[in-house]
């Protein structure tokens, strides 16, 4: 009720009650799709259909896995629901250190702290071999502040990293910190030996399986990219740049197998250059996640206002806009969903118990500002 006053056309959301791997039932899908109606909205974008983690480390249940998959993407087309947006994250679906970075307005925002990365992965996490990830002087500085911490900031820091954010990931949640630790490093253990080649090699394999299906049934698959677009706990990440992007589109190049465009993942790696990748990728989005990033000198990062930060939110929505045009010159489906992603918390946001990220308030005053910059947008295009 309280999304339907904001003026939003199109819901993205996901069968959170279905344990990851099991089929999804057309019975389940169209209770979800029908409260949705109810409201005069529309299911528009499934985030996520989860990619088991035995797929992603090819674990010998893989077939039956990637069967059950295919059979969910079917009932989902037979629903009406059409655009199925995955990731390939081992284990972590995105990562920051700090849920309640405080800005100088009073808000809330989600930040990235590379020296408190390397306390939870040396010295919390005490993973093997985890020294030779980084650098002396961010080893020495994590020392000092591990040293720093009480109890209390000890648990906050596993809490940030894997609990609150991996909640509905295979197995991540626990009764306390410890527990938590414990169930993440035997996920992290199910990825020994493999690198990134071999990561790249089973998602290629699920693809090639699942993306007939999809091409037959009208599905758009858009694989999200990695949250942060960087190496973390020694995990391989194969979707972190422009050319891990295009390697995916061609290993299996079909219309059917895409890419959710997200501005604050990718922005979050200086490496990438937003502009160019929207641009390079326009005719194979079928998704878009608009939010920016600030990147700080240390390699830090928050998630900033959706109009400041480092992503130029004008030209990206100028290139999807002009992109939706030619398919509609084309006669093809024109439709790019996209949502906010993300946001502040503030006002009454601070009163309700929110998932990190999605407070309603603050993702209101992000979609009020890419709704109005799309208006400006769209003028300027029609002139």
């Amino acid at each position: 009720k309280e999304i339907q006053q904001i003026g939003i056309e199109g819901i993205v959301t996901a069968l959170h009650h279905v344990p990851n791997g099991e089929i999804w039932e057309e019975a389940e899908i169209n209770k979800v799709k029908e409260e949705i109606e109810q409201h005069e909205m529309r299911w528009s974008v499934v985030e996520s259909l989860p990619v088991h983690e035995a797929v992603k480390y090819g674990g010998r249940d893989r077939d039956r896995l990637i069967d059950n998959y295919k059979q969910s993407l079917v009932n989902l087309a037979k629903c009406g629901v059409t655009t199925v947006c995955y990731n390939f994250m081992p284990v972590i679906d995105w990562m920051r250190t700090n849920l309640h970075y405080k800005l100088s307005n009073g808000a809330e925002a989600l930040y990235f702290d590379k020296v408190e990365l390397v306390v939870f992965d040396c010295f919390i996490l005490e993973r093997k071999g985890a020294e030779k990830d980084y650098t002396a002087k961010l080893l020495e500085q994590a020392r000092l502040k591990h040293k720093q911490m009480n109890v209390a900031a000890r648990e906050r820091l596993i809490d940030s990293i894997i609990v609150k954010t991996q909640s509905f990931v295979d197995g991540i949640s626990a009764d306390n910190p410890e527990q938590a630790l414990h169930i993440f490093k035997k996920l992290l253990a199910l990825y020994k030996g493999i690198d990134d080649e071999g990561l790249y090699n089973n998602l290629e394999y699920f693809l090639k399986a699942i993306i007939p299906v999809a091409e037959e049934h009208g599905i758009k698959m858009c694989i999200h990219p990695d949250d942060p677009p960087m190496k973390v706990l020694g995990l391989p990440r194969i979707v972190g740049c422009q050319k891990d992007i295009q390697r995916i589109l061609d290993g299996v190049d079909s219309p059917a197998n895409g890419l959710t465009f997200c501005s604050g993942s990718l922005g979050a790696g200086v490496h990438n250059k937003l502009n160019e990748m929207v641009r390079a990728f326009a005719h194979r989005i079928f998704f878009v996640h608009l939010r920016s990033t600030q990147l700080m000198d240390n390699g830090n990062f928050y998630e900033a206002d959706h109009l400041q930060g480092g992503a130029d939110l004008y030209t990206l929505l100028e290139v999807l806009l002009l992109e939706q045009k030619k398919r509609a010159e084309n006669g093809l489906d024109t439709n790019i969903p996209v949502r906010a992603d993300h946001g502040h918390k503030l006002l009454y946001d601070f009163d309700r118990d929110y998932h990190p990220g999605y407070p309603l308030i603050g993702r209101l005053k992000g979609m009020a500002e890419i709704m109005g910059l799309e208006a400006g947008v769209l003028r300027n295009i029609d002139k």
